[in-house]
């Protein structure tokens, strides 16, 4: 189970690693409805991990061992393949130098979130996400290729899921025990993470693609 476990810390870290979720939950935290949205956020981003993994690791698990690990490292490649035509995609389309990158529309209107809005947000940047599905898909395969028994499955699901919650809860947690003090703190985390968004996001599907992308071809190529 350890392994296991190891195995799947740079997708959670990847996952971790979310500049807007994060920079949503920390707008969330500064709106009239601060801990009700940002709880709710947090029970929609928690719901949508756990069933993204939940299920592939299910459904990998119906395929047969040997079947099952081949598909799930079929499926690594395509997610690898896939996260560094999107480092391409995010390069291409970063902001020029010394320009303000343009904020979503969504933004404006955290502030009128309503507790069930919030929920699907959560659920949305955790399951919809891109990376965060591809590195969803990639953990359950994993989880489903490592021949654990059921509940331990279970256990390595509900720790990946934990650490990749980490810079999601973690706002939520320090805001709800010391509002006061974290609030600047959140503040500058805020700007930084919109104004290094793309760069964050370049770096992150180039690393993870190069390594999901190895290690379902290491994976298959060994077989």
């Amino acid at each position: 189970m350890g392994a296991t476990i190891g195995a799947l810390l740079a997708n959670a870290v990847g996952v971790a690693i979310s500049p807007v979720p994060v920079i949503a939950v920390i707008l969330m935290l500064f709106s009239p409805s601060a801990a009700r949205n940002a709880s709710a956020f947090l029970v929609g981003w928690l719901l949508a991990l756990s069933a993204v993994v939940g299920l592939v690791a299910a459904l990998g698990g119906l395929g047969g061992s040997d079947g099952g690990r081949v598909v799930g490292d079929v499926v690594k490649i395509v997610v690898g393949v896939l996260f560094l035509l999107l480092a391409l995609r995010q390069w291409r389309s970063r902001p020029a130098p010394g320009t303000e990158p343009e904020p979503p529309a969504w933004m404006a209107s955290i502030d009128s979130f309503t507790a069930a809005k919030a929920v699907g947000f959560g659920a949305l940047f955790a399951g919809a996400n891109p990376k965060n599905l591809g590195l969803g898909v990639a953990a359950g395969t994993t989880i489903a290729a490592s021949g654990l028994p059921a509940g331990q499955q279970v256990v390595v699901g509900a720790v990946y899921v934990v650490l990749a919650s980490l810079t999601v809860v973690g706002p939520v947690v320090a805001y709800l025990v010391a509002r006061e003090r974290v609030s600047p703190a959140l503040d500058r985390a805020k700007l930084w993470l919109v104004a290094n968004n793309a760069t964050v996001m370049v770096v992150l599907f180039t690393v993870l693609g190069a390594k999901v992308l190895g290690d379902g071809l290491g994976s298959l190529l060994a077989r």
